[in-house]
């Protein structure tokens, strides 16, 4: 461990960093409608985004039946946008955090230049300097998702990207302390010899199950009062407002029909509540799903992680050997909360794709990706690897186990614990 731990520590800083900037490498085109003309050929494409205008009547088409294969999104410029510093994106998916920043930074720097224009123009303009730093504008970029047979629905990124790295956190920090919780019982019962006794009783695999699924229902607890104390203070909160999620669903919905665009120019965005708003674009989330992954992913990977902490607790004597063993276990869950952010903002990348793929960084990755939304293949994928690893790693804590637990005074290697595997016993 002392060789590997230097080369681990440099492949957990450098393997991310590497793997985030594959997933900008990803080509995507985004259809642009610019009915005022203020963006028209003045959106830059870069190597990896491309902008394609498209007329009012493709636009039209689009909006009620969305083609992803051609493009990623639609970008809709509307005619107040200088006024009311707002846009839209359209997309069938919700859109990532990164394309959103960059369309947002794009249209900011070319309305902030029209702004300049209009003031240079101008002849003997006072307080020069001023006016020119009112020109400064900051872009909201409104994005709306389409759901089936073409209904629209308010989204946010921002609020997606929360809600999964929140999620993926909350996994990432109850497997840790939970698991190891459980090493260190194995440990404790180990030292004080009061193991012996139990084991006269019932078997060691029954042992180190029964203490697996007792701490972790200790934690599934937790989350749950969690969830409702959550659930109970967003109703609560949405009542105070006096508003439902369903008045913001049907004010997306208006925006897509064609009066509704209409009515957008005339619409003031500070007559919005926006308490409201966020409300009804949590509502538009898949809640059930999110709720449900988030059990599903807590129980199999502290399932799979405490299984591996208590065959650890089994085959040491000392926090000190606990500590070198553990930390090859214990890298793919640290490695999967480093590589958080870039999941978060990147959740349709490579690199999101394969960590919610793999079992040991899948129970964080994957629940960071699910609020954006995630094909029905992809995730039953993970969580059919995610049991059959569970399985695997269950019998092999289960030889590590009944062979440690009644070890003492003798300090093992890796290599003496995979040959505890294949004892018959």
């Amino acid at each position: 461990m002392t060789l590997l731990v230097p080369i681990m520590m440099a492949a957990l800083t450098i393997l991310p960093a590497y793997l985030a900037t594959m997933d900008d490498k990803e080509e995507r085109t985004i259809a642009v409608y610019d009915p005022t003309g203020l963006v028209l050929n003045q959106l830059e494409s870069n190597e990896f985004t491309e902008f394609h205008y498209i007329p009012k009547q493709e636009f039209q088409e689009l909006s009620k039946n969305f083609n992803s294969d051609k493009y990623y999104a639609i970008l809709h410029i509307p005619a107040n946008i200088v006024t009311t510093s707002r846009a839209e994106m359209i997309s069938d998916k919700q859109v990532t955090f990164d394309i959103k920043n960059l369309v947002t930074n794009r249209i900011e720097k070319i309305i902030e230049g029209e702004k300049r224009k209009q003031v240079v123009d101008e002849t003997g303009v006072p307080d020069l300097e001023k006016k020119l730093a009112a020109t400064k504008t900051n872009i909201t970029v409104e994005t709306i998702k389409l759901g089936e047979e073409g209904k629209a629905v308010k989204s946010s990124t921002e609020i997606a990207m929360a809600i999964g790295y929140a999620s993926g956190f909350l996994i990432y920090m109850f497997v840790f302390i939970y698991g190891t919780m459980v090493m260190k019982g194995v440990m404790e019962e180990k030292s004080s010899r009061i193991v012996e006794v139990i084991i006269s009783s019932v078997k060691p695999f029954q042992l180190l199950f029964g203490k697996i699924v007792g701490i972790g229902l200790v934690g599934l607890t937790q989350i749950a009062i969690w969830i409702i104390l959550g659930t109970a203070i967003i109703s609560g909160v949405a009542a105070f407002v006096g508003q439902g999620s369903a008045e913001t669903a049907v004010h997306a919905q208006n925006i897509m029909s064609g009066s509704g665009m209409e009515q957008m120019a005339s619409a003031s965005p500070a007559a919005q509540n926006k308490v409201a708003e966020i409300i009804g674009m949590i509502g538009n989330l898949n809640i059930p799903l999110i709720i449900f992954a988030l059990f599903f992913y807590f129980i199999c990977g502290f399932i799979l992680y405490a299984s591996l902490m208590g065959a650890i607790g089994a085959a040491v004597d000392s926090d000190e050997d606990a500590q070198q063993i553990m930390l090859p276990v214990t890298m793919p869950l640290i490695f999967s909360i480093i590589i958080l952010f870039a999941v978060a903002k990147n959740p349709e990348g490579p690199l999101a794709f394969w960590a919610s793929m793999i079992p040991l960084t899948s129970p964080v990755s994957m629940m960071v990706r699910i609020p954006f939304g995630v094909p029905a293949w992809e995730i039953i994928l993970s969580m059919s690897l995610l049991l059959a690893t569970i399985l695997g790693t269950i019998w092999m804590a289960g030889k590590i186990y009944r062979t440690g637990i009644l070890m003492y005074g003798k300090k093992v290697s890796l290599k003496e614990i995979a040959k505890w595997l294949f004892y018959k016993n």
